[in-house]
């Protein structure tokens, strides 16, 4: 009897454990193995993660009727759109104790001025990754600290083939707008046709739109250049060094200006597990679990209390930890009315076909 009442007990423990799960729906690369784990651990849930590589394919499987995500991570644009969809929890702050330990400065963003569905839980700039050793061979390397590195034919040309760029509407344009020398918000009509038409003039030199596999292009050497997000960038340059490939690897700003994307935590409205979530967002908020989003991930933190676990060596990266000198040139793109996404949509569009 007794052996049939543990077996029954460790059944019904391991029924209990496949009900609490968490699901995520999260950027890639955007949370380790290590920590994912630990938040099991101390949970006693099973953490379920699912992946996008845009803002807008999260926001557009979300508007199609997907279900059962608990907690995504938009930028600030798109806690705008969510929270303007209804689609965004109100945070219960009582559950939230670690809330302390984020640096007042990244509190209030334009987004959600009282933090009421949001917590920032990480940041990244937009900018382009590069390979040292084949830019100085071609000829181009000069102009790594420029977006002419994508956009001028004169010069990508000289690595045509070898040019990566996100598959993002959002960010491609901003950064065309800024080589224009206009805001990354820029929504003039006018304005967003000549962007336009200085990525169909570059489009023919680029090998692909890649969000989801440019760390490995990277890494391995079949991309030069990767217009891509901080922390992956750093995860293809810290893979090119343990693998000692005979190249180097570099990111940095642009010196028309970046997007800074703040990446927050967001309970969904219909999550079935809003206790989990409000448990994983307190123990993400924990320093010494923000600290191993930046040293193994490589993403800027807002966490005060994770920087003094921080490598020293990366708060020196410029493009993760931007100076004062940079920051005025840093721009966090933010939402569009129905009609400018109408707009841009066709655009794209036309982008994307011809």
């Amino acid at each position: 009897m007794k052996k049939l009442l543990l077996s029954m007990s460790l059944l019904a423990s391991s029924m209990a454990f496949a009900a609490d799960e968490l699901h995520l729906y999260n950027w890639n690369n955007y949370l380790t193995e290590a920590t994912a784990k630990r938040f099991e651990q101390s949970c006693k849930c099973k953490l379920v993660q699912d992946y996008y590589g845009d803002n807008e394919e999260m926001l557009a499987k979300l508007a199609a009727g997907a279900k059962g995500y608990d907690i995504v991570v938009p930028t600030g644009f798109a806690v705008q759109t969510l929270i303007g969809q209804k689609g965004a929890a109100p945070l219960d702050k009582a559950q939230l104790s670690n809330l302390k330990n984020i640096n007042p400065g990244y509190m209030g963003g334009f987004f959600d001025k009282a933090n009421t569905y949001s917590v920032p839980y990480a940041f990244t700039t937009t900018v382009l990754g590069y390979n040292e050793t084949q830019l100085q061979k071609a000829g181009v390397l000069d102009k790594a600290n420029s977006w002419a590195l994508i956009f001028d034919p004169a010069v990508v040309s000289k690595i045509k083939g070898k040019v990566t760029v996100l598959d993002s509407q959002r960010e491609l344009m901003a950064a065309a707008l800024m080589y224009l020398g206009y805001p990354a918000n820029e929504t003039d009509p006018a304005k967003w046709k000549q962007a336009q038409q200085v990525i169909l003039k570059a489009k023919p030199y680029w090998a692909a739109f890649n969000n989801q596999s440019y760390i490995k292009e990277l890494t391995v050497g079949n991309a030069w250049v990767s217009l891509g997000y901080s922390n992956d960038l750093f995860q293809a340059q810290q893979d090119a060094l343990k693998a000692k490939r005979p190249f180097k690897l570099n990111f940095s700003l642009q010196q028309e200006g970046n997007t800074l994307s703040m990446d927050n935590l967001v309970i969904l409205k219909d999550a079935p597990r809003k206790d989990l979530a409000h448990k994983f967002i307190n123990f993400m908020l924990d320093g010494k679990n923000a600290a191993e989003l930046t040293n193994e991930v490589g993403a800027g933190n807002p966490n005060q209390a994770a920087m003094p676990n921080v490598k020293p060596e990366i708060t020196k990266l410029s493009a993760i930890f931007p100076s004062k000198e940079a920051l005025p040139k840093l721009q966090q793109l933010q939402d569009l009315n129905g009609k400018q996404r109408r707009e841009l949509n066709k655009l794209w569009s036309e982008i994307k076909l011809k």
